[in-house]
């Protein structure tokens, strides 16, 4: 997979399981919750790092932990932000029940309207109004889900289609189209 990514030259950001990999660690900063998962976690770095090829290994260690875009949108500036873990960790839970105060001051700090990630595993988008009384500004947390590993009732590998809407303002909860496929 990491070769054929490298040939396609696609825009790619380091997991905590590329970061580990990449520096021939078994610890992964991953949150088991039983033995069992903990044990499967180390199976499967003892097997990763087994098969790993020395190229593969320093590529991953070029793989940056964000990868932001600008976008202007009508009037608006509009940041889209793709991060594995959070703007602060590559390892940190977004859970879907995080307290959106918390989850704001994530998204406000890093500048992101739209954030997208993953390392929970489970897909969800959660629209968050950072305006105030007078003025709405509406940003958007997208956990992608997972490809590989996922974490929700749907054992197949999940993506997500975001669209933007030319015609509208980001201050809009309708600006950003997300579609979990």
């Amino acid at each position: 997979m990491i070769n054929e990514i490298r040939k396609r030259k696609i825009p790619t950001i380091a997991g905590n399981y590329d970061f580990g990999i990449g520096r021939m660690s078994n610890e992964c900063g991953c949150a088991y919750k039983t033995n069992s998962e903990k044990d499967n976690g180390n199976i499967s770095n003892s097997f990763t790092n087994s098969i790993m090829k020395d190229d593969e290994r320093a590529y991953l260690r070029t793989l940056p932990a964000h990868i932001k875009v600008e976008f202007q949108l009508n009037e608006d500036k509009l940041n889209l932000l793709l991060v594995h873990g959070s703007p602060r960790k590559i390892n940190e839970y977004l859970f879907e029940d995080r307290e959106e105060k918390s989850m704001l001051r994530i998204m406000e700090q890093a500048d992101a309207d739209i954030m997208c990630f993953g390392h929970t595993h489970k897909p969800y988008h959660r629209i968050l109004n950072s305006g105030s009384e007078d003025q709405a500004h509406y940003r958007h947390a997208v956990n992608i889900g997972s490809v590989g590993k996922p974490k929700d009732t749907d054992v197949r590998g999940a993506y997500v289609m975001l669209t933007i809407n030319e015609n509208s303002s980001i201050l809009n909860k309708e600006s950003i189209g997300v579609e979990f496929i």
